[in-house]
């Protein structure tokens, strides 16, 4: 899950019990669909659009896509949207749901396992709300098959789970731990067994503290560790796995980690923001380079957060401020792979302070086989005054105010907003010569409780999901190849610096017990999944 921007802040705001009888119930109410599990995807196309009173829950449409690039390829759009009673998506469609290792695993130092950045910063005191941490989580690490069984409940034919890289190398360094990866290469045959595609993200934020001790992502030998890294994973599962992912949400750890330090490590400098970002991106090009060697059939991608960048006005002005906005939200770390070059996103290029050295750019280079997005809302930009520049020194640096849009909320405080997923994967699609795109998150907080019965009725969030699939199905209509939705998030988890406040799931968690509990969303969602077709509202 990502975090919104500083800037958006002030807008939003251990092994014990056996496997439990409702899920069992649910098994056998909801069983998997039939068809055949594909290791790759096929091309995506659309089978029936969107009726022509698609409802947007934005109180101000976006302008984002009306800003792509005019050099870009064009992408025909659709001439008329379907007036049938549902939306359906392409035969081998991947439906999923998105997790990552810090937020449910849990068994912080079992078998073995280093020491994170995320288990150092949970630990410090007033870092987490409530003092939460990840030392259990969801205790994944020792309920694997019963998470199995809810994907399995669900209907879903896509898991994107995280490696945990200290859990394989503690220090991260040296040789592999093998109970490490013994865990995970269970988890993965237990996916294949269940016709489930084991999608991988191998960085979802929990950095070795050792590597953090001497330097961390700002150390450019951190990109070198992070490829010895890929290669072993990809050597152990790289049979068996075809689908991965190099990053979460680069522009979030740096950003958030290095210079708001609202997240691990918890820095608080330009400096250290600027080259983390430079390592990361060098790192994302040595990782590709690494897997590919080690299996050159992989399919390989890095999950981005995105949010379609409005301006606040009309004015030129405006109008520049989201462009630069979307320079450093969406394409900070993904020009630089595709096109082996930063976008124009700062008042001036920090070129000696980020560390760029000879050679550096080409070596950035990932020819990414498909772009994973990440989009929860929007964001509205606008030029940064002189007195704002000179209250926050960094907006000397990147002079843009940036502020979640005025729409309905959700618990945690983001605007819903769907028509911003179709306005950024439209231009994605457009700026990048149509690539395969993954939506690999997307999901909402809602902190519903169980009824008397034990039932959970978060409507609000289908109604989320229901939305952004139509916009979803809308650009894909208008030519975006699209291979998979991935909700954020499976079950209830550590919600970083959140703690266990905020509940994005389809599936309910009682910390106290660990017992899992299918939501109405949950179900929902797995008729979507067995029908492949969401119905309008």
């Amino acid at each position: 899950m990502r975090q919104p921007l500083k800037e958006h802040a002030k807008d939003f705001p251990i092994r014990a019990l056996p496997f439990y009888d409702p899920l069992g119930e649910l098994l056998s109410t909801l069983r998997p669909t039939r068809r055949e599990f594909a290791q790759s995807a096929v091309a995506a196309g659309i089978a029936a659009a969107l009726p022509a009173s698609f409802l947007s829950s934005c109180t101000v449409s976006s302008n984002a896509a009306r800003t792509a690039n005019s050099a870009a390829s064009p992408v025909s759009p659709s001439s008329q949207f379907s007036t049938s009673s549902f939306i359906s998506f392409p035969q081998n469609f991947f439906w999923g749901a998105s997790t990552s290792s810090y937020q449910i695993e849990g068994a912080w130092k079992d078998d073995g396992k280093g020491e994170s950045i995320w288990d150092r910063f949970a630990h410090t005191p007033g870092k987490i709300k409530n003092g939460d941490t990840g030392d259990v989580a969801c205790d994944s690490y020792h309920r694997m098959s019963e998470d199995v069984a809810l994907i399995r409940a669900m209907n879903l034919n896509s898991y994107r789970f995280s490696i945990s890289w200290p859990r394989i190398q503690p220090t991260g360094t040296g040789a592999a731990n093998a109970k490490g990866f013994d865990f995970y290469s269970r988890l993965v045959d237990t996916l294949l067994e269940a016709r489930v595609r084991p999608f991988v993200t191998l960085y979802h934020w929990d950095l070795p503290q050792a590597l953090e001790d001497v330097g961390g992502w700002p150390n450019r030998d951190t990109a070198s560790r992070f490829a010895d890294y890929v290669e072993i994973v990809a050597q152990a599962l790289g049979d068996r796995v075809s689908d991965w992912m190099l990053f979460n949400e680069p522009a979030a750890f740096t950003y958030h980690g290095y210079l708001e330090g609202i997240l691990a490590p918890g820095h608080q400098s330009v400096l250290d923001f600027l080259r983390a970002s430079h390592t990361v991106n060098r790192a994302q090009g040595a990782g590709f380079r690494a897997l590919k060697a080690a299996r050159p059939s992989a399919r390989v991608g890095t999950a981005f957060s995105m949010s379609a960048c409005e301006p606040a006005s009309n004015s030129e002005e405006d109008r520049q401020a989201a462009e630069r906005a979307h320079a450093i939200t969406n394409l900070w770390f993904l020009e630089p792979a595709l096109n082996g070059r930063y976008p124009e996103a700062l008042a001036f290029f920090p070129e000696t302070a980020m560390g760029i050295k000879s050679g550096d750019l080409e070596k950035m280079r990932a020819p990414l086989d498909f772009i994973g997005i990440n989009l929860y809302y929007r964001t509205i930009a606008s030029v940064a005054s002189g007195f704002e520049r000179l209250a926050h020194p960094q907006q000397w640096l990147f002079p843009v105010k940036m502020v979640g849009g005025p729409g309905p909320k959700t618990d945690i405080g983001w605007e819903i907003c769907p028509q911003a997923l179709y306005d950024m994967v439209m231009r994605i699609t457009r700026d990048f010569n149509r690539p395969q795109i993954e939506i690999t998150e997307s999901g909402c907080a809602y902190n519903d409780a169980p009824d008397a019965n034990g039932v959970i009725y978060d409507t609000r969030r289908i109604e989320y999901h229901r939305q952004y699939l139509q916009a979803l199905a809308r650009a894909m209509a208008d030519g975006a190849d699209v291979r998979g939705y991935h909700a954020w998030t499976l079950l209830d988890n550590f919600e970083w610096a959140e703690g266990f406040r905020q509940r994005f799931g389809l599936a309910y968690v009682d910390f106290k017990t660990q017992k899992r509990t299918i939501k109405e969303s949950g179900r929902w969602y797995a008729k979507v999944a067995a029908e492949n077709r969401v119905t309008p509202v």
